[in-house]
C-alpha cells in the first residue's frame, strides 16, 4: 500500500528525483522547497506518513524543521528520512538527536530510499 510522503528540499531537480522514484514505487508526494514551506504542506496535509528533508536550506534549515515536527503533536511520531549531501558523523548525529530516524546520503539510490521509506513507514 503507498505511503503519503513529504520531501524537503530547496532543489528543484532533487524534488523532481524524490517525485519519480516515489511515485513509481507507489507513493503519493507532497513537495516543499524548504523547512518553513515543509511546516506549512505538514499542516495542510495531515495524513504524511513519511518526511524525507535536506539539511542545507535557506529560511529554515533540516535540523530546525525536524525540531519542529517533532514538537508539533499532530506529527512527533512521523519517521523522518534526511537526503542529503552532509556526511559527516557529527551532523548524523546533531539529526538524531533532533529526532532523524534515518540518513541518506545524495546522490540516492531509487530503490535503496525506497526500501529505507518500507521500513520506517508505519
Amino acid at each position: 500500500m503507498g505511503k503519503t510522503i513529504l520531501t524537503v528540499d530547496d532543489s528543484r531537480t532533487m524534488r523532481n528525483m524524490l517525485v519519480m522514484a516515489l511515485t513509481n514505487a507507489g507513493h503519493t508526494v507532497v513537495q516543499a522547497e524548504d523547512g518553513m514551506h515543509g511546516v506549512e504542506m505538514l499542516a495542510q496535509n495531515p495524513g504524511i506518513d513519511v518526511i524525507i528533508t535536506d539539511i542545507n536550506m535557506p529560511r529554515m534549515d533540516g535540523y530546525m524543521f525536524i525540531d519542529h515536527v517533532r514538537r508539533d503533536p499532530q506529527a512527533r511520531t512521523t519517521p523522518i528520512l534526511v537526503l542529503t549531501t552532509e556526511s559527516e558523523p557529527a551532523k548524523k548525529q546533531r539529526a538524531r538527536d533532533a529526532g532523524a530516524t534515518g540518513w541518506i546520503v545524495k546522490p540516492f539510490d531509487a530503490e535503496k530510499l525506497v526500501a529505507a521509506v518500507r521500513r520506517i513507514a508505519p
